[in-house]
């Protein structure tokens, strides 16, 4: 056709996403270190053989309360052990501990906040006020009970009561937040049109409701991991958690510690360092993800 103006051809380039990972580090750069911090701990406890310098458990009288130096950077404890050693395979006792009792507990938790908000009723009814009891007691007392009644029961080297009785005290938090997501989620067309299918009960819980309270979930299975790590070295210090030689920060705080620390204030300063390190990172964590994956908090 005369006197068309011939179009030059344009290309477009592809837009870069950035991932997910990306994106969180960008959206929440305290977050972003936190979660760095996490991560080395999880690998010097992972390869804590490789890491620590020294045995955690090998005695040596001849550098008894050796103060820091560049053969013993965080110096040594009444029986001449490498407090560095102890704190790195520390991370390991308190990170396994934290990590399978936030677990258990935000796992049971869920399915309980889940099953009560479901079925309602007279179900709802018990289940709360049988949370509320539970509520009424401050966390570490019903540690201690639990733990008191349990007592010991090592495998692979792991006080599996000690998780149980650390796990217990966060079901009814958990269920309780739990249960207020999955209220609303009940009330959805489509958990209706389940019902009328005939899906049974379980099938509708766990396939229809669980995935939809994930992100409450995985906030809290985050935070309260924080919270299992100083309930273990708050038990470990009273002598009713982690016992001797076993590497652990709240055991390294009692006992010869607490003898010494006018004379030796690193063997306290270390391990308490540690756990004030962890407990603050996996809360900042915590608050972080929660940051990003509430919709609400991007308004």
């Amino acid at each position: 056709m005369a006197g068309a103006v011939s179009q030059p051809n344009v290309v477009y380039a592809p837009v870069k996403r950035r991932s997910a990972l990306a994106q969180f580090c960008i959206a929440q750069p305290l977050g972003a270190i936190s979660g760095v911090a996490i991560v080395v701990m999880l690998f010097g406890g992972a390869f804590a053989e490789y890491v620590a310098p020294y045995d955690p458990l090998a005695i040596d009288f001849g550098a008894m309360l050796a103060p820091p130096s560049w053969e013993h950077w965080m110096g040594t404890d009444a029986f001449g052990r490498d407090i560095f050693s102890r704190v790195i395979y520390g991370a390991r006792t308190a990170l396994t501990i934290g990590f399978f009792s936030s677990l258990f507990g935000c796992v049971l938790g869920a399915i309980l906040g889940v099953a009560s908000a479901y079925f309602g009723g007279r179900i709802d009814m018990l289940t709360q006020r049988f949370i509320d009891i539970m509520l009424s007691f401050p966390i570490i007392v019903l540690a201690l009970v639990v733990v008191a009644m349990l007592g010991r029961n090592l495998v692979a080297g792991v006080d599996v009561n000690l998780i149980v009785a650390i796990a217990i005290p966060i079901v009814p938090k958990v269920a309780r937040v739990v249960r207020s997501a999955a209220l609303s989620i009940r009330e959805m067309p489509y958990i209706d049109a389940a019902r009328a299918a005939g899906f049974g009960h379980l099938r509708i819980i766990f396939r229809h409701m669980v995935p939809n309270v994930a992100a409450p979930f995985l906030i809290m299975f985050t935070a309260f991991i924080a919270q299992a790590i100083l309930l273990e070295a708050s038990l470990s210090f009273l002598g009713l958690g982690v016992t001797e030689p076993t590497p652990a920060w709240g055991l390294m705080l009692s006992g010869n510690a607490s003898d010494f620390y006018r004379e030796a204030p690193w063997m306290i300063l270390f391990p308490g360092l540690a756990i004030s390190v962890a407990v603050f990172a996996f809360n900042l964590f915590g608050d972080s993800l929660r940051d990003w994956l509430d919709p609400k908090f991007k308004v």
